[in-house]
Formats: C-alpha cells, sequence, structure tokens
C-alpha cells in the first residue's frame, strides 16, 4: 500500500528588517507599515515549519529523509536568513518587501527548486507566536 504523507520539519531563525515602499512618502510608510517602518530596522524570532507531502517511497519508508530535508533547510534558508538584515543582507529582498508573506514564497522558491516535482512542497512561517502565514494555499 502506497500512502501520501506529510513530513514536517520544524527550524527557527532570526532577522531584522523594515517594511518599507520606495514609491511612497514616509508619512504614507508611517501611515501603512507603522512600527514596522522603522528606519533603522527591527527583527523577528522566525519560526519555520517546511511541509513535504508524497507517496512513502516502498524501498526506504520516507516520503523524503528527513537528514536531507534537515541538510537542505539549513544550506539554502537558515544560512541565507538567520541573523541577516533581510533588506540588506538577503539578495531576493533587494528590491521586494521583506513582509512574511513575501519571506515565506522566497522560502518556497528557493527549496522547491531542490525538491523532486512529485513532492508537494508547504511552508508556514511564524513572524510571531500569533501572526503566521502559508504558502502556497490551494
Amino acid at each position: 500500500m502506497n500512502y501520501k504523507t506529510a513530513v514536517i520539519r520544524k527550524e527557527h531563525f532570526n532577522a531584522a528588517h523594515r517594511l518599507h515602499n520606495s514609491h511612497w512618502s514616509i508619512e504614507k510608510n508611517q501611515e501603512v507599515f507603522g512600527k514596522c517602518n522603522n528606519p533603522n530596522y527591527h527583527g523577528h524570532n522566525y519560526e519555520l515549519e517546511v511541509k513535504v507531502i508524497g507517496f512513502i517511497n516502498k524501498d526506504t519508508g520516507y516520503v523524503i529523509d528527513t537528514k536531507i530535508l534537515s541538510d537542505l533547510i539549513k544550506t539554502e534558508i537558515l544560512d541565507r536568513f538567520d541573523h541577516k538584515n533581510l533588506n540588506l543582507d538577503v539578495l531576493e529582498f533587494k528590491r521586494l518587501n521583506p513582509t512574511a508573506e513575501h519571506i515565506a514564497v522566497v522560502i518556497y522558491n528557493i527549496l522547491r527548486a531542490h525538491l523532486s516535482e512529485e513532492l508537494e512542497l508547504k511552508i508556514k512561517l511564524y513572524e510571531t507566536s500569533r501572526n503566521f502565514v502559508e504558502y502556497p494555499i490551494y
């Protein structure tokens, strides 16, 4: 029997960012983003859940080897984002406002490129314990 199953890896990273739209006035940015528009940035302790969904391999018993998934998240996400200023240090956010929504999509796109097509991928990113984003939704 072959069952579709989800494997979930939970990780943590710390990063600073500033929410800002360069096409808007200072006043409009303050109105929309409030404290998150601080010119000196602000930080979050992000919690990340990476869910890989697929059929259990009959030979290995795995959907994905958790060591492989863990290493992939570390090299592609944590090494890139952890203890970084997202606006200044992460190439993907040079022209993209680093909202939780955008961070989740960027993480998805980075990891998606390293997984086989038959595996589904879902990202859940907690910016705080009460605010989180899921991507994709389908």
